[in-house]
């Protein structure tokens, strides 16, 4: 078996993304506490990991943008600029830039970086903070001439009556160049914080003919003078700290009073950055390419829940279950071939450690794909905060469940229904601050979406406090359409369940948020495809809510296998509270009788042999097996109790697809198969069969 490794390259763009996620995060938490000094931390390091990232991977363009971004937010940091709506909102359009610079480079306009910066240098001299954004890159200044004085970097300022010396001492790990780590890079960036001069020690490069090229010998001491506090030099080896060898010290001493260094680090030359030497090489040839020719890497085509994150424990835990049970089989096959007579007691001790062994190893693999909802919640906050300015309204996006862990595929997939979910809410429920003041409500309205484990399934859920649906208007449009007929007067459900029609739209005009019928039918398709099904309800001036019920969607889930008749079927155990036995008092015929009372509680029974409409008598004592539907509590009848059963989930048939009772089927030892019950769906129908037997 081959393993298949990732691209430096493309693991550089797994980690931007996580990157963007946190910048964008913190962009959006300083809209409500722009003064929060740790917020302000998380954007820098972001930048500044994007920045010097970028640069080491090659994506210079990224760099080059990036870091005058990130300068902003240093001065943001230090306080010489507040934060700002204006600048919230155009570096959430640089971040929007800086994705597409990593992810399709050829497909940016030229001159899109140069605007953005402008409408950043605009914003900051609006606020008053008039300092200039974008300062040239060191790379494009003249090299200095060498020489034996100080060197200084191009970018700093004359020193302020402010400015502190300090004594950068370090050296990096054995290992930093292969992990690629630029040493250089680092040095430039501790100029760029003021003037500064630069001495390498060179004494523990052992001979040539024992050298180890990718082994980091070099030592470093950089001399400072900067305005800038120590954090902002710590930040300059924030990934590489914890591994290297440093001491950062003040000092007083002028720089003209330093001793001559072993080497100056002037304006870089051709090369630098790329990995070359300062002075240990000959010069590096100039790229015969001009600037605006040179690419970022290519880009590789997007392989969808490629990258999963793993906790190194569940790895451990894995290796640990892969151990023990081929300990197990080499006891089996040694007991196999021993030439003795098997023993029943050996065979069964040895097929209950490899039953334990299974469960684990088949629980240890399932939780390494599941991922938290959460990381999908954190991506609607943009997108509720873009839509409500565009369209002029006050909406805010709260979010509850977001520790529900999820299969990852399943995750990805949810992302563009509930992103078509949550833009419907904000643009036709939720109203104008005007509208929602004039019938008593606040001005700010809310998009709350929710996540939870009920009954064996997982209930995403979308609603607001809007105007509800409009269920005259919609009936009208499907009149029109010819959905139904004129003068039908369908029920909530039946007419609510219209809106998911492809081209189905109650919108007056076309507009870029909605009016083109497209959008809700995409939900539909997604969800089917995930085997769930979506309720929607709604209540005039009250708000509508959308729940995306998802069935069991693993590959593999613990059941309790129960008999109906001549059928085995899977009851799924999380949605299992307890057993009891039907008792004769409570057997009533009559549908009026069919409750069981259980400490102090009703709880309603359905009969599955009478659902499931089986032929023959039922035996003399029935099982009732309780189960949970949310906030209800329902009774299955069976014949009898299999016990428990681990369940490879197989899908049904597109034959089957309208048979809704069952979310899947699974293959027997014996290979008989057995149907896996949706508890809700089965809940839902009996309950209305018992409704429409009461109507005479």
């Amino acid at each position: 078996m081959s393993v298949v490794q990732m691209e430096p390259v493309e693991i550089f763009r797994q980690e931007a993304e996580e990157l963007f996620a946190q910048l964008e995060a913190a962009l959006l938490d300083l809209e409500g506490s722009p003064q929060d000094k740790e917020t302000i931390a998380s954007a820098f390091r972001a930048l500044h990991t994007i920045k010097g990232s970028g640069a080491m991977f090659g994506f210079d363009a990224v760099a080059k943008f990036t870091h005058h971004v990130e300068t902003v937010f240093d001065r943001v940091r230090s306080g010489e600029v507040l934060v700002s709506p204006g600048l919230i909102g155009v570096t959430l359009t640089a971040k929007d830039h800086m994705r597409r610079l990593i992810e399709a480079p050829d497909q940016v306009a030229p001159g899109v970086g140069d605007a953005i910066l402008a409408e950043l240098r605009r914003v900051i001299a609006d606020s008053g903070q008039g300092a200039p954004v974008g300062r040239p890159d060191p790379a494009q200044l003249k090299p200095a001439q060498a020489t034996n004085a100080p060197a200084v970097s191009p970018q700093s300022q004359p020193s302020s009556p402010s400015a502190a010396g300090f004594r950068i001492r370090f050296a990096l790990p054995n290992n930093a160049l292969v992990i690629g780590t630029n040493p250089v890079l680092m040095i430039r960036e501790l100029l760029d914080l003021g003037e500064g001069r630069v001495k390498g020690d060179a004494s523990a490069v052992p001979a040539l003919d024992i050298i180890d090229p990718e082994h980091c010998y070099l030592r470093w001491e950089v001399t400072l003078t900067t305005s800038q506090p120590a954090e902002a030099i710590e930040d300059v080896f924030l990934f590489v700290r914890d591994e290297s060898d440093l001491s950062i010290e003040p000092v007083s001493e002028p720089l003209g009073q330093e001793p001559a260094p072993i080497f100056a680090l002037a304006a870089p030359p051709p090369g630098v950055g790329d990995g070359s030497h300062p002075t240990a090489r000959p010069p590096v040839e100039p790229d015969p390419q001009p600037e605006s020719a040179r690419k970022a890497p290519p880009v590789a085509k997007a392989q969808p829940a490629g990258v999963v994150k793993v906790n190194a424990e569940r790895i451990d835990s894995l290796m640990d279950q892969v151990g023990e049970l081929v300990i197990a089989q080499s006891r089996l096959k040694q007991l196999a071939h021993s030439g003795e007579e098997l023993s029943l007691l050996a065979l069964r001790a040895i097929a209950e450690e490899m039953e334990r062994l299974v469960a684990e190893l088949r629980d240890t693999t399932m939780g390494i794909r599941m991922v938290p909802i959460g990381s999908l919640f954190t991506r609607f906050r943009r997108v509720v905060r873009d839509l409500s300015r565009e369209l002029g309204k006050e909406v805010q996006l709260v979010t509850q469940g977001e520790e529900t862990e999820l299969d990852k595929t399943v995750v990805e997939s949810l992302n563009d229904p509930l992103v078509h979910l949550i833009r419907n809410a904000v643009d036709h429920g939720v109203e104008s601050a005007a509208e929602r003041l004039a019938a008593g409500k606040p001005a700010e309205g809310t998009v709350l979406l929710t996540a939870a484990h009920v009954g064996g399934q997982v209930l995403i859920t979308v609603s607001d406090d809007g105007k509800g649906l409009d269920r005259p208007r919609i009936k009208s449009k499907a009149e029109e359409r010819g959905l139904i007929a004129a003068g039908a007067d369908p029920t909530d459900a039946e007419l609510f369940d219209l809106i998911f029609h492809p081209g189905f739209s109650t919108a007056g005009s076309v507009t870029s948020v909605s009016g083109r019928g497209v959008g809700m039918d995409v939900v539909k398709k997604t969800i089917d495809g995930l085997r769930g099904t979506i309720d929607v309800s709604s209540k005039p001036g009250a708000g509508s809510r959308m729940t995306l019920r998802l069935p069991l969607t693993l590959a593999i889930i613990d059941g309790l296998m129960v008999r109906i008749g001549d059928g085995r079927y899977i009851v799924p155990l999380t949605a299992v509270d307890e057993i009891v036995e039907l008792e004769e008092a409570d057997d009533g015929q009559s549908a009026a009788n069919n409750f069981l009372y259980i400490r102090d509680e009703l709880v309603p029974f359905l009969r599955l042999r009478d659902l499931f409409s089986l032929s023959g008598d039922p035996p003399p004592y029935e099982k009732v097996v309780i189960v949970s539907a949310g906030e209800r509590r329902v009774g299955l009848v069976v014949d009898q109790m299999l016990g428990d059963h681990q369940t490879v989930i197989k899908s049904l048939s597109r034959m089957h697809a309208d048979v809704k009772c069952f979310s899947g089927a699974t293959i027997l030892g014996d290979g008989r198969v057995a149907l896996i019950l949706d508890i809700i769906h089965l809940i839902d129908f009996g309950q209305s069969r018992e409704e429409r037997l009461r109507t005479p």
